[in-house]
């Protein structure tokens, strides 16, 4: 991978790092690029590869690939993140690199995937007027940062459980065969069958809503133990933060048949945890066994950590894609029910096709358990006598 420099738009991320380490990146990252700020304010990336050799000034990386690795930070604003890729993939191609890639697990601006007319974005629903005018007078921002990383020299984007149609669209035209949304049905369909959180032969998946149908099934495909039924949800919003649910025609099965059963959630985000609270309140009527909330990415709010502390949920599972969920604190009381799932090692497997790492062999489990002694499955490491 000598062609490879692998870096990230801040310093010390240990998301990074883990990428890094997989991808056989034997130098710390920090080492190569320094992520500097001026007394201004502005922010100046340098790559400082080979920084005492005068030769070549201004192709340092020609023949390389870049890799930058981008994921939300508590002291910097997404925003400042965004601007930060930019910057990084225009010093990146002004210095000669041959391709840009970018690995953003959770896409920013990806909640603002349309806008105020009928061109700005595709959706699986029909739009009305209610829906434009939530947009009006707005950019098309996750258009706009498509275009942005584009112009700035990035070349692939990769992201992990997008589930906007207008978003994959645009990336895909922005990015023609270099846009990567990369599915973790397998890693989840892995975990429910190999952990104890769920007897796999009891389970039902459930759909909180049509939107997160499709990966529901794509999880009950990788299925190795045999089929389970899948519950879904038909939600209707009646307001900003208001919805009725009701369990949908569609489902496998019904919510007299769910006494007794595990019964796992699934979605791709959660930001304050309404209505998954009001879908899981639903299901506990039925008197399942265990009520599992599987979400891929987790936005930390206090709001959130209060709704989803609700009984109605046993267990929630998430993956590090925001990396700051590992952080205890930013778990609060959540860290007795909540398992993180580090997938830093499943993306890398991807990313080494991507780049063309032949001869990277990585072999599962493709995650690891992260988890706090508070949670009633932790179970302690085993010691190693001497």
């Amino acid at each position: 991978m000598k062609d490879v420099v692998i870096i990230g738009s801040v310093a010390d991320n240990p998301f990074v790092e883990d990428i890094a380490h997989h991808l056989q990146q034997r130098i710390d990252y920090s080492d190569l690029v320094s992520l500097k700020t001026f007394l201004n304010s502005e922010f100046c990336p340098r790559f400082i590869i080979d920084e005492d050799n005068l030769d070549r000034v201004g192709y340092k990386l020609e023949g390389k690939q870049v890799l930058l690795v981008s994921t939300s930070q508590n002291d910097l604003s997404r925003n400042d993140l965004a601007f930060r890729n930019c910057m990084i993939a225009r010093a990146a191609k002004d210095n000669g690199a041959s391709r840009v890639t970018l690995l953003e697990p959770d896409l920013f601006f990806s909640a603002q995937d349309r806008g105020p007319r009928p061109e700005h974005g595709r959706t699986l629903f029909e739009r009305d007027a209610t829906d434009y005018k939530k947009f009006d007078g707005q950019p098309f921002s996750a258009k706009l940062y498509a275009d942005l990383l584009k112009t700035s020299g990035v070349d692939e984007v990769l992201t992990v459980h997008n589930h906007s149609a207008s978003v994959k669209d645009l990336f895909s035209a922005t990015f023609p065969g270099s846009f990567y949304n990369l599915q973790p049905s397998d890693v989840y369909a892995s975990y429910l069958e190999d952990s104890d959180i769920v007897d796999p032969a009891n389970m039902v998946l459930c759909a909180p809503d049509k939107g997160a149908l499709p990966f529901v099934r794509e999880v009950l495909g990788q299925l190795k133990n045999g089929p389970a039924p899948v519950l879904v949800i038909d939600k209707e919003r009646t307001g900003e933060r208001s919805v009725c649910m009701d369990i949908s025609e569609n489902s496998d099965i019904g919510l007299s048949d769910l006494a007794g059963k595990d019964v796992v959630v699934i979605d791709d985000m959660v930001r304050t945890g309404g209505t998954i609270v009001k879908a899981c309140s639903l299901i506990k009527k039925a008197n399942p066994r265990r009520i599992i909330f599987l979400v891929t990415h987790f936005y930390t709010s206090q709001e959130g950590r209060e709704r989803l502390h609700s009984p109605v949920i046993d267990e929630i599972v998430v993956s590090n894609t925001i990396p700051q969920i590992l952080n205890r604190d930013m778990q609060g009381r959540l860290r007795k029910k909540m398992v993180v799932l580090r997938l830093s090692r499943w993306m890398a497997r991807y990313l080494g096709t991507v780049i063309g790492a032949k001869d990277l062999e990585l072999k599962p489990p493709y995650y690891s358990e992260d988890m706090s002694s508070k949670n009633p499955r932790w179970r302690p490491p085993i010691s190693r006598k001497a």
